[in-house]
């Protein structure tokens, strides 16, 4: 069993932590989050490291220990660095532009595919084939990157659809004559 709950978390400078009846709060240049961790844990905060301890001797706070420390450890990296996903767009034709509060996607369907960009995330578009999404909550931003990416999954013979940037297509091989 894994023990990934009793890795000290390291706050940076520009970071404000605060523990308060279970719930933890963090504020840093990139904006605050919060989380509420109830009784699956404690979390000590001593000189600017964070410990995370397990709360009794149940199975269910010894599973709940390691999760809060991680879910814990992504909010202080998402509000003082960020967290970035970039997808890519492979296949004759594919593109995204935005349009005011919205990105709009051409993949090959007989219609353009309309996004709206939520307001807690930031998307770029670099290039017409690349999509940047950038955010402090880690699960959105994977979240948003997902749902972008299941209008059109990378296929396995040529390689076309959304990928994520340093995802490896494995291809197959085609019909023999």
């Amino acid at each position: 069993m894994s023990r990934s709950g009793r890795i000290p978390i390291s706050v940076p400078e520009n970071t404000e932590v605060k523990v308060e009846n279970g719930v933890f709060f963090a504020k840093g240049k990139l904006g605050e989050l919060s989380f509420n961790y109830k009784n699956d844990a404690k979390v000590e905060l001593k000189d600017r490291s964070l410990l995370v301890l397990k709360n009794g001797s149940t199975k269910h706070s010894a599973r709940m220990w390691g999760t809060v420390r991680s879910r814990i450890s992504n909010i202080v990296e998402g509000v003082s660095t960020g967290f970035i996903k970039e997808l890519e767009l492979v296949g004759v034709g594919y593109k995204a532009t935005s349009k005011g509060n919205n990105i709009e996607l051409l993949l090959g369907y007989s219609h353009p595919i309309i996004f709206e960009i939520p307001k807690d995330l930031k998307i770029d578009i670099p290039k017409p084939t690349e999509i940047k999404i950038s955010g402090i909550d880690k699960q959105r931003v994977g979240q948003i990157a997902a749902n972008i990416r299941s209008y059109r999954k990378p296929e396995p013979y040529k390689g076309k659809g959304i990928k994520y940037k340093d995802e490896v297509i494995r291809r197959k091989e085609g019909k023999k004559k």
